[in-house]
């Protein structure tokens, strides 16, 4: 089917108490991958890309590969920016095709993360398209952007930036990480509740990868309803390259080493969709 927004998709998993996969995706094998364990679970399913994948192989080059997966398939299919760094990036995004689009201005003190987010959703909320932001500081780093240290999402801030900026979701922090954990996460889960209770737009878990399933699922229970998975996508598809070239070192054909990946990365994606309860929710 066509290209969905993640507003209803959100909203539906706000509802059921469960939370939507979302899986940032690098290249044309692993747009097949998340496709198609969401096709298998019959489950909705967001597609992300961030500026640095962004600029790797352009927001046109993505949008016409998801959506031509899309297209084949009988589940909803959403297409995010994540991360967006600039209003000129989110609108890019837009008039390239982008379903959902991210501003994230956590970077920035309170009143400035307001400014720019609400001139997004703005302009965002004309074309009919949903807006993702993120308050607090999420550790470890996604991009070019590092978090210093982390700091939890207050929740009476919460509340009053999703009034100020009409934005249709929200990414909070609670102690989660980019990439990979170097020690056990410390997560304040009992937070999300907190904020869950002032907050009505649905909340986004970031920083997934490598947090264990009893974590994922008790947020989801708390009021997560969209959760990231990123850096352990890239892992599994670069660590199946690799296991095939370590066995068979003569392999010089990219389509054998596209396809271990594509499965390595589809395997994982299935397995995350059940954990965030959307499995049988398309």
């Amino acid at each position: 089917m066509p290209l969905v927004t993640s507003e209803k998709m959100l909203s539906d998993a706000q509802r059921g108490g469960y939370a939507v996969g979302a899986f940032n995706v690098e290249n044309m094998e692993m747009v097949k991958a998340v496709i198609a364990a969401a096709e298998e679970l019959k489950a909705p399913v967001m597609l992300q890309t961030t500026p640095s994948t962004v600029k790797y192989g352009t927001l046109e080059t993505y949008y016409a590969i998801v959506a031509a997966e899309a297209k084949k398939a009988s589940i909803p299919v959403c297409l995010h920016l994540d991360h967006g760094s600039s209003f000129d990036l989110a609108l890019q995004a837009i008039r390239a095709g982008y379903t959902s689009v991210m501003i994230d201005g956590s970077h920035k003190d309170f009143e400035q993360n307001i400014a720019i987010t609400r001139k997004v959703a703005d302009a965002a909320r004309a074309c009919g398209i949903p807006v993702e932001a993120e308050l607090g500081k999420v550790g470890g780093k996604e991009d070019d952007l590092e978090g210093e240290a982390d700091t939890n999402t207050d929740p009476l801030e919460a509340k009053e930036f999703v009034e100020r900026t009409g934005v249709t979701s929200l990414a909070i922090a609670i102690g989660t990480a980019h990439g990979f954990y170097a020690g056990m996460p410390v997560l304040d889960k009992v937070r999300v509740t907190e904020i869950r209770k002032v907050v009505s737009v649905p909340l986004v878990l970031h920083g997934a990868s490598g947090l264990s399933d009893e974590d994922v699922r008790e947020c989801v229970g708390r009021g997560m309803c969209k959760v990231n998975f990123a850096t352990e996508l890239r892992a599994a598809y670069t660590d199946a390259g690799k296991r095939l070239l370590a066995e068979k070192p003569e392999t010089f054909d990219p389509k054998k080493l596209g396809m271990v990946g594509l499965e390595a990365v589809k395997e994982l994606v299935k397995g995350r969709i059940k954990v965030c309860g959307c499995a049988g929710k398309a």
